[in-house]
């Protein structure tokens, strides 16, 4: 007689799913937290959105196209770029732990009020969503953002956060890091930036592809000019001093 081939799974292969099944989670929270705790100690030598941006011009038949990334430790970056980038974009970089929750509820109360302001993301959100993550606006990404922005914080130190954030910021259409940035828009070392030019690289970091740090339209002119007000404010190159 011939086996039913519509038999039901024997109970113990359904068991053994199961069993893999609940421990998928656990699985990949053991390999996030492996892999930001090598980063801490391992230079990274490319990130996601490096990658999305190689594979987009890839795909769009442009082969000549590579992305310009060079990593720099962060005392072969001039200090006033960090600095610049703290400034600009995360005031109380050194005190919070990972979220700024009153930048959060300031810019949700403008958002509601019809005001155009800018995000509320940290730089440890930043680096999170650049380094480990893809593009888009879902809540499962957000999630994702949090976790990696609490591993980034417990198991990183700020200037680790810091000079991370300096190498794989965007400033340019595939101009990654503070290296990079330098040689491509002025044909310098990072650790020769200019304050001036450190405040213009940090000034397009919300739209790298719109805004340009060697050719500056007014908008940029005007927030590099704050930026740079901002930076004595915080302490300037001395900022970087007080870091853990």
């Amino acid at each position: 007689m011939n086996a039913n081939v519509n038999a039901v799974p024997a109970p113990g292969r359904s068991r053994r799913w199961l069993h893999w099944l609940w421990k998928l989670p656990l699985l990949l929270l053991l390999i996030s937290m492996l892999q930001v705790l090598a980063l801490r100690f391992i230079d990274p030598p490319f990130s996601m959105f490096m990658a999305a941006r190689q594979l987009q011009a890839w795909g769009q038949g442009d082969f000549r196209f590579g992305v310009a990334y060079d990593w720099r430790d962060l005392e072969e970056i001039a200090p006033s770029l960090p600095v610049s980038m703290v400034a600009a974009e995360d005031q109380n970089f050194a005190v919070h732990g990972g979220f700024d929750f009153k930048a959060i509820e300031k810019a949700r109360a403008n958002n509601a009020r019809g005001r155009k302001v800018r995000g509320a993301s940290t730089i440890s959100q930043q680096v999170a969503k650049n380094l480990f993550l893809w593009s888009g606006r879902s809540w499962v990404r957000k999630g994702v953002e949090a976790w990696y922005t609490v591993l980034i914080e417990t198991l990183w130190p700020k200037r680790r956060i810091l000079e991370v954030y300096a190498n794989v910021a965007e400033f340019g259409d595939g101009v990654y890091g503070a290296q990079a940035a330098a040689r491509s828009f002025w044909g310098k070392d990072a650790a020769r930036l200019s304050p001036a030019e450190s405040a213009r690289l940090a000034a397009v970091l919300p739209k790298p592809k719109s805004y340009s740090a060697a050719r500056p339209g007014p908008y940029v002119q005007r927030r590099a000019a704050w930026i740079q007000r901002n930076v004595q404010r915080i302490g300037g190159n001395g900022y970087l001093e007080g870091l853990d």
